[in-house]
């Protein structure tokens, strides 16, 4: 089933600016165009843009799914190297998210000890973990 931009923007859930961003970055090939007709693209070019999304909503960047997508199928290994690497970037963030999250609460129960005329605890210890 072939289809013309617009129908392959709409299956896939993005704009057509956004195909051709994909296809101006390298990360989807542009189809020929048979003289004084559109463009047409295959479930390929779907799948393609479905892979970009879902690894986008993953956490990589363009320029790591530009590597994902230069690897073939055979370089597991590659692809596993690339994976392994957001992997550890993940966990480094998730113990950021952990003491972010326990600083907030620390300052979120504050102020319930807190007494009319002080200041907001919440921006002071704000203040104080930069000074």
């Amino acid at each position: 089933m072939m289809m013309r931009i617009g129908e392959l923007a709409k299956s896939a859930g993005v704009s057509v600016e956004t195909v051709r961003y994909y296809q101006r970055r390298g990360l989807l090939d542009i189809p020929e165009r048979p003289y004084g007709e559109n463009r047409h693209y295959s479930p390929s070019h779907r799948d393609r843009l479905y892979f970009i999304k879902r690894a986008q909503a993953l956490g990589f960047t363009l320029s790591e799914i530009a590597s994902l997508l230069e690897l073939s199928a055979s370089d597991c290994a590659g692809v596993e190297s690339i994976a392994n690497r957001k992997l550890l970037l993940v966990r480094e963030k998730l113990i950021d998210l952990a003491k972010i999250e326990a600083v907030l609460e620390q300052a979120v129960a504050s102020c319930k000890d807190r007494k009319p005329y002080e200041g907001c605890p919440i921006i002071e210890s704000l203040i104080e973990e930069k000074s």
